[in-house]
């Protein structure tokens, strides 16, 4: 597998208790059932967070992973009709264009019923029929983008990375993200709606290996002017990383306050998951350890 990760963004049974019957069925074709939950972090405001790597010197310096990422919530009732018209339907209108749309990604294609060889539909286990995607039919969906942050190692390096779109329905051709071994720290790499900033970097070799490394982040979320695709407040990132060096305790104020561009034009806010993300097309093992994670 790519990954095996953790999202601290969940729902349970008991966040639809007293709702509509209907309410979970939903929330699953519109891919949106752990906004019913805990953990989201809300559009444009301040948080702090912290966790704990343990990477083993074992771990080669060709490795390319991100070990922690902040994830935008997107709005599917957020899309553009194939006359080109940006808008935002209401559930029950979004429940109806699923009747006839299978979204691969941002994209729109025609839902079509899986037939075998013989020309009969496919059902599933519970009897319902299977559905294909035809063509493309013109509708696009909001489906996000690149992490509005991420904590990683490319091209020998270790590196934290922020991203900002301030485009209300993302445009999934954008793809304007900084190069971890190009790029100047606190350089952002820009395009019309999006920018890319490599907020940090450290050689891997000089990464501290076989030891617990804690980071302490406070993030004030960039603040955007939806519809009207604004920055109306950028934001500003700063973390602290800790750990024993020979018994003694070091501390490094790697990102200082600095103000910078960070978050999505969404309509809902941000969401903390890490693990192993293997980044390309990478088959060699990778393994590390995270611990402790929290937030405020």
């Amino acid at each position: 597998k790519g990954r095996a990760e953790f999202s601290y963004c969940y729902a349970t049974s008991d966040d639809f208790k007293g709702k509509p019957a209907d309410t979970y069925k939903k929330a699953q074709i519109m891919k949106t059932v752990y906004h019913h939950g805990k953990g989201a972090c809300p559009q444009g405001s301040s948080r702090d967070y912290e966790f704990s790597v343990y990477i083993p010197s074992t771990l080669g310096s060709d490795v390319s992973t991100i070990f922690a990422q902040w994830h935008g919530m997107p709005d599917r009732t957020l899309v553009q009709t194939p006359q080109g018209e940006v808008k935002t339907l209401t559930v029950d209108e979004f429940i109806e264009l699923d009747k006839s749309t299978i979204f691969k990604k941002n994209i729109g294609h025609e839902k079509k019923v899986k037939l075998d060889k013989q020309g009969n539909p496919v059902k599933d286990k519970q009897g319902n029929p299977v559905y294909v995607a035809g063509k493309a039919n013109g509708w696009l969906v909001e489906q996000g983008g690149y992490p509005p942050l991420a904590f990683g190692f490319s091209g020998g390096w270790f590196y934290i990375k922020a991203n900002s779109d301030r485009r209300w329905l993302t445009d999934k051709d954008d793809r304007c993200n900084a190069n971890v071994e190009r790029t100047q720290i606190m350089k952002p790499v820009t395009s019309e709606y999006k920018a890319s900033t490599i907020a940090y970097k450290m050689p891997f070799a000089d990464f501290p290996k076989d030891c617990w490394i804690t980071f302490r982040i406070h993030i004030d979320w960039t603040v955007y002017g939806k519809e009207a695709e604004t920055i109306v407040k950028p934001g500003m990132l700063d973390v602290q990383m800790d750990y024993r060096d020979k018994g003694k305790k070091v501390s490094k104020h790697i990102v200082d306050n600095e103000k910078i561009l960070i978050g999505r034009n969404d309509k809902d806010g941000y969401y903390f998951k890490f693990g192993i993300y293997r980044v390309g097309n990478s088959t060699k093992p990778v393994c590390y350890n995270l611990a402790n994670y929290s937030e405020r």
